[in-house]
């Protein structure tokens, strides 16, 4: 034995109808998740360090503005989430921490909703009392600043406005709060 429990289950009958409720969904429902997986399937990979990295102004859902020139000779963060996403659930409370701790040493963050609309974001927002710059992800700003592949995506730019960190994924607690390290 490999020294882990295994308890027996019964099959879970959802796992056997999940064609029927499939098949039961609005037609325009499955476009939009076809739409949404063919778009993911043409993201770019993260950018290579070093690189360059341009932001856009972005308007803001709190109705304020992102401009780019906000984030010159700072450290600056770009962290794409959804509302919908587990993984962003767990890293984005930490960021939340981050902003708080070192909004006011020079950090600047930029987040992304990619949530079908921005209603979505602004009640996930609210509810989680989240109040780290959030932005949603236009077709302006996706031509401007392109998600990565994946999701949670979080890059780093320094100071020199060049990428110095790029991570797909979640991260974790500790993970995040060294991003201050590029103060």
């Amino acid at each position: 034995m490999d020294g882990v429990r295994h308890a027996h289950r019964p099959p879970n009958p959802l796992l056997h109808t999940g064609a029927l409720a499939a098949a039961s969904l609005p037609l325009q429902a499955l476009a939009q998740d076809a739409s949404a997986a063919a778009a993911e399937a043409k993201a770019p990979p993260l950018p290579a360090l070093g690189t360059a990295l341009k932001l856009p102004q972005v308007s803001l859902l709190d109705g304020s503005v992102f401009r780019p020139e906000q984030a010159d000779g700072r450290l600056a963060i770009v962290y794409w989430w959804a509302s919908t996403c587990p993984f962003c659930a767990l890293q984005s409370p930490e960021m939340q921490k981050l902003w708080l701790a070192h909004k006011d040493k020079g950090l600047v963050l930029l987040t992304l909703s990619i949530d079908k609309k921005p209603q979505d974001a602004e009640g996930y927002l609210k509810k989680k009392g989240y109040t780290f710059p959030a932005g949603w992800v236009t077709p302006e700003v996706q031509r401007a600043l392109p998600k990565p592949r994946g999701l949670p995506i979080t890059l780093v730019r320094g100071k020199d406005g060049k990428l110095v960190q790029a991570e797909r994924g979640q991260m974790f607690a500790e993970d995040v709060e060294q991003l201050s390290r590029w103060l």
